[in-house]
């Protein structure tokens, strides 16, 4: 047996149909999706930095809290989520804006 032959033998244990299928994208939320700002800031916070997100207009507080929570599990650091900003520890700017942007925001980094 050959590995062409082993490799349909396995192919055939397999199920048809159960290909992953991409998540349809809501038009009404991508929509309110607005332009958000990241900032880096040092002040008030004894020498450490913080990365500020800021410019959730649309999102209720239990969203902005769904969305900081993601970005601290992804980043394996903390932060927190108030008055409609994301504080993210540590200076990742860069990581933010990545990840943010593959969930469908605009971003802009100052």
């Amino acid at each position: 047996m050959d590995w062409r032959d082993a490799l349909n033998s396995v192919k055939e244990s397999f199920p048809e149909g159960d290909a992953v299928v991409a998540e349809p994208v809501d038009e009404a939320s991508s929509a309110r999706k607005c332009r958000l700002d990241i900032l880096l800031e040092k002040k008030g916070r004894a020498g450490k930095t913080a990365t500020i997100i800021s410019g959730f207009s649309n999102e209720t507080d239990d969203e902005i809290s769904a969305i900081a929570a993601r970005l601290k599990s992804a980043l394996g650091t903390g932060g927190s989520a108030r008055g409609g900003e994301i504080l993210i520890q540590g200076d990742r700017r860069t990581d933010v804006q990545r990840l943010l942007s593959g969930l469908g925001y605009k971003t802009r980094l100052i």
